[in-house]
Protein backbone atom coordinates (compact mmCIF):
# COMPACT_ATOMS: atom_id res chain seq x y z
CA UNK A 1 0.00 0.00 0.00
CA UNK A 2 0.83 3.59 -0.64
CA UNK A 3 -0.39 6.88 -0.15
CA UNK A 4 -0.54 9.35 -3.01
CA UNK A 5 -0.69 12.47 -2.09
CA UNK A 6 -3.86 14.32 -4.23
CA UNK A 7 -3.13 17.20 -6.69
CA UNK A 8 1.03 17.06 -6.09
CA UNK A 9 2.32 14.28 -8.82
CA UNK A 10 5.68 15.96 -7.62
CA UNK A 11 5.71 13.92 -4.09
CA UNK A 12 6.95 10.66 -4.40
CA UNK A 13 4.19 8.25 -2.96
CA UNK A 14 4.92 6.54 0.85
CA UNK A 15 4.56 3.79 1.46
CA UNK A 16 1.66 2.09 4.87
CA UNK A 17 2.24 -0.99 5.96
CA UNK A 18 -0.96 -2.84 7.19
CA UNK A 19 -0.36 -2.04 11.06
CA UNK A 20 0.44 2.28 10.11
CA UNK A 21 -2.87 1.88 7.70
CA UNK A 22 -4.73 0.56 11.05
CA UNK A 23 -3.32 3.54 12.46
CA UNK A 24 -5.07 6.31 10.27
CA UNK A 25 -7.55 6.75 12.84
CA UNK A 26 -4.90 8.13 15.08
CA UNK A 27 -4.45 10.92 12.78
CA UNK A 28 -6.65 11.50 10.46
CA UNK A 29 -8.81 14.50 10.44
CA UNK A 30 -12.38 13.37 10.39
CA UNK A 31 -14.79 13.30 7.67
CA UNK A 32 -16.98 16.63 7.77
CA UNK A 33 -14.43 19.16 9.62
CA UNK A 34 -14.80 22.35 8.20
CA UNK A 35 -12.25 23.52 5.63
CA UNK A 36 -11.81 20.04 4.55
CA UNK A 37 -12.05 18.46 0.89
CA UNK A 38 -14.98 16.20 1.22
CA UNK A 39 -13.14 12.92 0.47
CA UNK A 40 -13.58 9.89 -1.90
CA UNK A 41 -13.16 6.12 -1.09
CA UNK A 42 -9.71 5.32 0.60
CA UNK A 43 -8.82 9.31 0.79
CA UNK A 44 -7.58 10.33 3.80
CA UNK A 45 -7.18 14.34 5.30
CA UNK A 46 -4.16 14.94 7.85
CA UNK A 47 -4.48 18.55 8.88
CA UNK A 48 -0.43 19.82 8.33
CA UNK A 49 -1.00 21.59 11.55
CA UNK A 50 -1.55 18.90 13.38
CA UNK A 51 0.68 16.70 12.09
CA UNK A 52 3.57 18.92 12.56
CA UNK A 53 2.59 19.56 16.32
CA UNK A 54 3.15 15.82 16.71
CA UNK A 55 6.26 15.37 14.64
CA UNK A 56 7.92 18.09 16.41
CA UNK A 57 6.88 16.61 19.50
CA UNK A 58 7.56 13.38 19.00
CA UNK A 59 3.94 12.35 20.74
CA UNK A 60 0.57 12.26 20.39
CA UNK A 61 -2.59 11.92 22.63
CA UNK A 62 -5.12 9.02 23.03
CA UNK A 63 -8.75 9.36 25.19
CA UNK A 64 -8.83 5.95 26.73
CA UNK A 65 -12.35 4.84 26.17
CA UNK A 66 -11.91 3.96 29.95
CA UNK A 67 -11.25 7.46 31.34
CA UNK A 68 -12.49 9.60 28.91
CA UNK A 69 -11.42 12.15 31.31
CA UNK A 70 -7.98 11.88 31.00
CA UNK A 71 -5.68 11.66 27.81
CA UNK A 72 -2.44 9.65 27.46
CA UNK A 73 0.55 10.47 25.68
CA UNK A 74 2.40 8.31 23.15
CA UNK A 75 5.50 8.53 21.85
CA UNK A 76 5.11 8.06 17.97
CA UNK A 77 6.98 4.83 16.22
CA UNK A 78 9.00 4.80 13.64
CA UNK A 79 6.63 4.31 11.25
CA UNK A 80 4.29 7.04 12.36
CA UNK A 81 7.39 9.69 12.48
CA UNK A 82 7.87 8.96 8.78
CA UNK A 83 4.71 9.45 8.06
CA UNK A 84 4.75 12.75 9.76
CA UNK A 85 7.67 13.68 8.07
CA UNK A 86 6.33 12.56 4.80
CA UNK A 87 3.59 14.78 5.47
CA UNK A 88 5.12 17.67 6.28
CA UNK A 89 7.75 17.98 4.66
CA UNK A 90 6.08 17.76 1.51
CA UNK A 91 2.87 20.19 2.46
CA UNK A 92 0.31 17.41 2.31
CA UNK A 93 -2.74 17.08 3.68
CA UNK A 94 -4.91 15.18 1.18
CA UNK A 95 -4.33 11.82 0.36
CA UNK A 96 -5.20 8.46 -1.54
CA UNK A 97 -4.47 4.78 -0.35
CA UNK A 98 -3.86 2.95 -3.05
CA UNK A 99 -3.38 -0.89 -3.03
CA UNK A 100 -5.87 -1.47 -0.25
Amino acid sequence: MRLIAIGRPEVKPFGVSTRLRSQFVYFASPPGRAGMPVLEDHEFHFSLHETKTWYDEGVFHLVSPLDTANMTEVELTEDQEDLMEWLVKNQVEHVRLEGE
